[in-house]
């Protein structure tokens, strides 16, 4: 179990990467960012809280944290970096807040336990391979507020059996 004591207001790139051994991390209401890498490969990692304080997450923060089963992204961060949750293959339930405009490329790459995304209105881009490998998606809706799908962003969503665009009417019937 990690617990930061004192007012830190940023956790550092590589800051924990690769402690296998981490089971539980909660982080203060200090922190306004996660660096690149920062619990990169932390296999053991089951929980994790991230305080509304966070606007950034940055690049890989989380790639290979394989045992972390749900993540709430809160409404203070802005965007999700580039394979921030790549290969998190327990991941069953992501909660985006409703302050992301953008959804960094690879961002769930080979999340292939999650079975349903809801993308808020606040997004604007979606990142090349952001859902790749998510072999386990049956359903996603996407916004009319996106604007860019990147290339193969929803690659391998073998199990992707619907796609719902706002931005084009509904099919009837």
């Amino acid at each position: 179990v990690l617990t930061f004591d004192g007012e830190i207001t940023k956790i550092g790139n590589g800051a924990f990467k690769d402690i296998e051994n981490l089971a539980s991390i909660t982080i203060p209401d200090s922190v306004t960012s996660i660096g690149d890498s920062a619990f990169y490969g932390c296999s053991n990692l089951t929980s994790i809280t991230i305080p509304d304080s966070v606007t950034s997450i940055g690049s890989n923060p989380f790639y290979g944290c394989s045992n972390l089963t749900s993540i709430t992204i809160p409404d203070s961060v802005k965007s999700i970096g580039s394979e921030a949750f790549r290969n998190c293959t327990w991941l069953t339930s992501i909660t985006i807040g409703k302050g992301v405009t953008s959804i960094g490329n690879g961002a769930f790459w080979d999340c292939s336990s999650l079975t349903s995304i809801t993308i808020p209105d606040s997004v604007t881009s979606i990142g090349s391979s952001a859902f790749r490998g998510c072999t386990s998606l049956t359903s996603v809706t996407i916004p009319d507020s996106v604007t860019s799908i990147g290339h193969y962003a929803f690659l391998d969503c073998r199990g992707l059996t619907s796609v719902y665009c706002k931005a084009t009417t509904p099919p009837t019937g």
